[in-house]
């Protein structure tokens, strides 16, 4: 019997282009959901007579409620080799293998850049009023060269957007809970006292942390009252660590200078959500890992994963 495979949320439709699934195509047939199911009812219609599901990163949930209502379900696979929203328990339960993939941490230090590029030279506002008939010349852009970047987190990702601050002549600061000297020491920069300081300290501002209890709700109200009126907060990493009703508070009351963010603590973002129309605010819609290179490494392991499953032999298993 032929197994049907779903690709969720394959919004640039490229998932069937991007990589080679002919070594499946003999036992499986896929199909590319273009549209994001706003519900665990729409889904799991959708997906009632599907034998194994390719879903992007966190962006769909997958609790105990939803494996109950999918029996033919028996492989999932995710993008990257951590995964917040499955509940690996219950996909045990229900005799669910569950299997990621490698994923580049080189996208999301770009896409920080590129905001905080936007944010720092006006770039959105400078490029809409040229094309439009607007000003010529309307704003006047932040320095880097000599300005201080602070960074709440030094791992993969944080390292190496210190390392492009590094050669703007930044002066680049790091903290989170468990970073020591001797980290700060290799990577180059400098350990901040604490995470207040930091904030206070900063004129950029860039997350990058890993979304567990010490870290949801890391920059509150409070933390944002710590900010320069003239800094910048960059969010590439987890939408729950930075409170967005306070943020969006910040951002109309001209508190901080401006936020440069790619995640919400809703995916997509409803037509009618406030964070598209705040002021002070560049947004991408959760780009960060969004690169072809990324997507040719998704897709093309996601069709190893499901080789190794039909050959009883699973690869890259999470849970």
């Amino acid at each position: 019997m032929r197994l049907r495979c779903a690709v969720l949320d394959d919004f640039q439709q490229i998932a069937a282009s991007i990589a080679d699934w002919s070594p499946v195509e003999d036992r499986v047939d896929v199909v590319s959901f273009t549209e994001h199911f706003v519900d665990e009812d729409a889904l799991a219609e959708a997906l009632a007579e599907v034998d194994i599901v390719v879903t992007l990163r966190e962006r769909v949930p997958f609790p105990a409620s939803l494996f109950a209502r999918l029996p033919r379900l028996k492989l999932l696979i995710a993008s990257g080799m951590r995964n917040s929203v499955i509940d690996y328990a219950a996909a045990e339960a229900h005799g669910v293998t569950v299997c990621g993939t490698q994923s580049s941490s080189t996208p999301p230090v770009e896409l920080t850049w590129a905001l905080l590029l936007g944010l720092a030279r006006g770039i959105v506002e400078e490029s809409n009023a040229l094309r439009h008939g607007g000003p010529w010349q309307s704003t006047v852009g932040a320095d880097l060269h000599g300005r201080r970047l602070g960074l709440l987190g030094l791992g993969k990702i944080g390292s190496r957007v210190a390392q492009v601050g590094l050669a703007f002549g930044m002066e680049v600061v790091a903290w989170s809970q468990n970073l020591t000297k001797e980290r700060a020491d290799e990577v180059g920069v400098e350990l901040a006292p604490s995470k207040d300081e930091l904030l206070a300290g900063s004129d950029f501002v860039s997350v990058h942390l890993a979304l567990g209890d010490r870290t949801r709700g890391l920059i509150g109200a409070r933390e944002l009252a710590l900010m320069k009126p003239g800094a910048y907060l960059i969010n590439t990493s987890r939408a729950a660590m930075v409170d967005q009703d306070a943020l969006l508070g910040a951002l109309h009351e001209g508190r901080i200078a401006g936020a440069g963010i790619d995640v919400f603590d809703v995916e997509p973002l409803p037509a009618d959500h406030p964070m598209r129309t705040a002021p002070r605010l560049l947004a991408t819609p959760h780009l960060g890992y969004v690169s072809r290179a990324n997507y040719a490494t998704y897709y093309g392991q996601a069709v190893e994963d499901i080789q190794a499953y039909l050959a009883g032999k699973p690869v890259r298993r999470l849970g």
